[in-house]
């Protein structure tokens, strides 16, 4: 199930654009105008209700910290626990990591070792707000999967489809963005 052409229009009008954010150059996607328009955000967690209702999910897995945001409210409508993907140090319990490259480094993300444990085989959603280059998307996947849990499908409000981050992480999993920036 993809938007129709009126969601589109919708989601897209209440996303601003942040020209040199966070530095010259880069054109920021800048979602908290959608969040605080509820016609928008209604719209988008519908779709993404719709969508995911036939999926026979186990858990929604949200991405720090954006993906907090969607996957949390997700998890509620489809009935399912959500798990947060923090970034390293944040988590209270024993914890499994990932680092990733970052442009200029390196950074990490980690999830509790027994996120997923109630549910054998348990089938994840991993939920962020953008994918550009995919380092985080890709750490999360995989911290999923060590888990002993499966992604099934990595979901991003927008995908920067000009960077290389989804087909990088299509080799792991497959991927659902609402809209590509090209």
């Amino acid at each position: 199930m993809t938007l129709s052409k009126t969601e589109r229009k919708i989601i897209e009008a209440s996303i601003r654009d942040i020209k040199d954010f966070p530095k010259p150059g880069i054109v920021f996607k800048d979602i908290t105008t959608l969040l605080n328009d509820h016609k928008a955000y209604g719209v988008l967690m519908n779709h993404l209700y719709q969508r995911y209702k036939e999926y026979n999910l186990d858990f929604i897995a949200g991405i720090d910290a954006r993906g907090f945001i969607f996957g949390a409210a997700l998890a509620q409508m489809l009935g399912l626990g959500f798990v947060p993907i923090r970034k390293k140090g944040k988590l209270p319990y024993t914890t499994i990591s990932e680092k990733y490259s970052l442009e200029y480094g390196v950074d990490e993300v980690e999830v509790h070792i027994d996120a997923f444990s109630a549910v054998p085989n348990a089938k994840v959603l991993v939920i962020d707000d953008l994918i550009a280059t995919g380092g985080t998307a890709n750490a999360a996947a995989t911290l999923v999967n060590q888990t002993g849990a499966t992604c099934v499908e990595a979901c991003f409000i927008i995908g920067l489809s000009f960077l290389d981050g989804i087909k990088k992480l299509e080799e792991k999993t497959t991927v659902y963005s609402l809209i590509e920036v090209n």
